[in-house]
């Protein structure tokens, strides 16, 4: 009987530290060291960037662009040639942490058009004097457009408006 008991215990307290308590536990995602040197500063995590000024995406994640085409969304490691002279420093970015942002592009593009082909101020990661963005600094990454120039800048983590 004391056997039959411990092994019961030994069941029991195997299954309280199953796999399944672990996916009840909260994952946080930083990808600092993935974001583009033209990106603007202040975000541990991003998914987007809206780019106003061509109505156009950038995917942090997979560091590719996404624009329209042809009525359709297409994703590329550069800009179209349409695109050859847009500065990504200095162009406008907002930040946008969503799924698929470019399915809600209606909605940026109202909320959002206004900042498009304005000066605008935002610190870029590749001038930023944050520790964080240290290992950033002089990679060999330095424009992700691949020899188109750069622009653009600004956040939507929920709260809408100018980078704070």
């Amino acid at each position: 009987m004391k056997k039959l008991v411990i092994i019961l215990g030994i069941g029991i307290a195997g299954l309280a530290f199953s796999p399944k308590q672990a996916d009840a536990q909260i994952s946080l995602s930083v990808n600092i060291g993935s974001q583009p040197l033209w990106g603007p500063v202040g975000y541990d995590h991003v998914e987007y960037y809206y780019l106003p000024d061509i109505e156009s995406y950038y995917y942090v994640p997979r560091h590719q662009f996404v624009y329209l085409s042809n009525g359709r969304w297409v994703f590329s490691a550069s800009l179209p040639a349409r695109y050859r002279n847009y500065n990504l420093e200095r162009g406008y970015k907002v930040v946008i942490n969503e799924p698929r942002a470019y399915e809600h592009y209606k909605y940026h593009e109202e909320k959002y058009g206004r900042y498009s082909h304005h000066d605008h101020d935002q610190k870029l990661i590749r001038y930023s004097d944050d520790p964080r963005y240290n290992e950033r600094r002089g990679n060999s990454q330095n424009h992700e457009n691949r020899g188109h120039e750069d622009h653009g800048n600004h956040k939507d983590n929920g709260h809408h408006g100018h980078d704070d």
